[in-house]
């Protein structure tokens, strides 16, 4: 790539205070990304990162504080102001236009377009530009049909394109393998290092910040607690910093026995998707008692198809689902015959009603058993209230109110309350549980994290699907790659090759 025309911008935020009504969101923040450096933004969720990074941005305005500019106070009014100063965002979830051409995302996002756009021209400039890109995406490509790893590319591109001097990334690589996570994170690393560019990464995954920032920044509720050269940190002391206390594992999680009968049986199962189209494609697989196998994949390749037609969200079209070697179907009465039990994807949109109570949602499963049920059609609205409050203080769910609405929670609490609900509903035989700790912090991933252990250690067969191959590693005793709506790799994270998994994910499957 050509060099860049102006180098980055010297950024600081200083004693940066926001509040929304009655919640301090940010007190007194400071940060410094000096020219040319590449930076991390740690902290758990609510820490106030989204906050602070949008101040920048121009989407909120800080109450107190300066944001300067090279040394010069600066007030950033609108997210137009920040990119005339060079500043540009890669956000968590995709912003391209699905029914648009990648060329024609790139192009319109450019600002002050004439009013009849000179699409020869533009095309032409683009192509100048790509030619010298370090992705290889297919401009006429519409984004609908690329992958999550070409589409965060295309992110890039284009604040590459709108000559970005200071790009801020959330969370850039939730959706990559491994592989696109260091060629993409590798790319920034080196127009750092050249000079052409800095970088601000908000991230949960410690490697990536080992791996390529120059320094680090924490957060702790809405606070400046610490950071420093990230050649003089190591991993337990951010954590530290982000908790406020050292981040201890469980091990106390029982002892595990051998694996042993099959339990859940999948065996040609087909499905076809919101298309109509075919999308999964004869899925083969075998959950033993206390076993995790665990699914790793890159998003849209049939995992989420696969949980809705497991939990009878969605309909097969061919194959069999069976629990003990019997027929299974996801009724009510069946999966409590079987002791099926899921943890899905999103809970609030799948697995709750947000304006109802968390001891509501707790007693979906036996609301209509006793004790929870008199005469037949009663609810008893006490036994309701103690169970809420028993399952509350087991799993450690906050606030400890079961009067809240569930969806006034935060996404780790919500996702204890439902495993409270799942895993209480009598003795489980069968645990899916999807992406269960996506975008929680590390208190709440550790719990959930023991969780399954703990509930794998007591004969349970847990299927997990995850699209963090670190996390599969970790937990999984057999992992499978999933591809194209089929199974196409086995190993164990023993025998695990990383990179062979992550190009069997990207559909590298020779």
């Amino acid at each position: 790539m050509n060099a860049l025309k102006t180098p980055p911008p010297h950024l600081e935020a200083c004693g940066i205070s926001k509040r929304f009504g009655s919640v301090q969101a940010l007190e007194d923040v400071s940060i410094n990304v000096q020219p040319g450096s590449f930076q991390a933004l740690l902290g758990e969720n609510g820490a106030g990162k989204s906050t602070i990074v949008k101040c920048l941005m121009g989407f909120y305005h800080a109450d107190s504080g300066e944001i300067r500019i090279n040394g010069t106070p600066t007030r950033i009014a609108s997210p137009q102001a920040a990119r005339r100063l060079g500043l540009g965002m890669v956000f968590q979830h995709f912003t391209l236009i699905p029914s648009m051409t990648v060329a024609e995302n790139l192009i319109l996002a450019r600002p002050n377009l004439p009013f009849v756009i000179d699409w020869k021209s533009e095309t032409r400039q683009l192509a100048d530009f790509l030619k010298q890109a370090p992705f290889q995406v297919d401009p006429h490509s519409r984004v609908s049909t690329l992958s999550a790893g070409q589409k965060q590319k295309v992110e890039i591109l284009k604040e590459l394109y709108l000559e970005t001097r200071l790009l801020i990334l959330d969370e850039p690589t939730s959706v990559l393998t491994r592989d696109e996570a260091d060629e993409v994170l590798g790319f920034i690393h080196r127009l750092v290092k050249k000079g052409e560019l800095s970088a601000l990464l908000i991230t949960h995954k410690f490697r990536e910040v080992m791996a390529y920032c120059d320094e680090v920044t924490v957060l702790r509720r809405g606070r400046f607690v610490g950071g420093g050269k990230t050649a003089s940190l190591d991993v337990s002391g951010m954590a530290e910093m982000m908790m406020g206390e050292a981040r201890v594992r469980n091990e106390a999680v029982g002892t595990r026995s051998p694996a042993g009968r099959s339990v859940l049986r999948i065996e040609g199962l087909r499905a076809r998707g919101d298309n109509g189209l075919e999308v999964l494609h004869g899925i083969d697989l075998t959950v033993r008692a206390g076993e995790i196998v665990g699914i790793a994949g890159v998003s849209g390749n049939g995992q989420r198809e696969l949980v809705e037609v497991i939990a009878g969200q969605r309909g097969a079209t061919g194959g069999r689902i069976s629990v003990n070697d019997e027929d299974h179907r996801p009724t009510r009465a069946m999966l409590r015959n079987h002791k099926f039990c899921t943890l899905p994807e999103e809970p609030l949109k799948n697995a709750a009603v947000a304006r109802m109570t968390v001891a509501e949602n707790m007693a979906f499963g036996v609301f209509d058993q006793p004790p929870f049920q008199r005469a037949g059609f009663l609810l008893d609205r006490k036994a309701i209230a103690r169970l809420g409050r028993d399952l509350i203080a087991k799993f450690s769910v906050h606030p400890p109110s079961p009067d809240a609405p569930i969806g006034e929670l935060s996404g780790g609490n919500v996702q204890r309350a439902i495993l409270a609900r799942e895993l209480s509903s009598g003795q489980v035989s069968v645990l899916v549980a999807a992406n269960p700790v996506f975008g929680l912090d590390f208190k709440a991933v550790d719990f959930i994290h023991e969780r399954l252990l703990q509930t794998r250690n007591q004969g349970v067969a847990v299927l997990l699907l995850s699209e963090d191959l670190d996390e599969l590693l970790e937990l999984a005793d057999r992992v499978l790659v999933m591809s194209g709506g089929m199974i196409v790799h086995e190993t164990t994270p023993e025998k695990a090759d990383p990179a062979a998994i992550g190009r069997q994910m990207a559909g590298h499957h020779s």
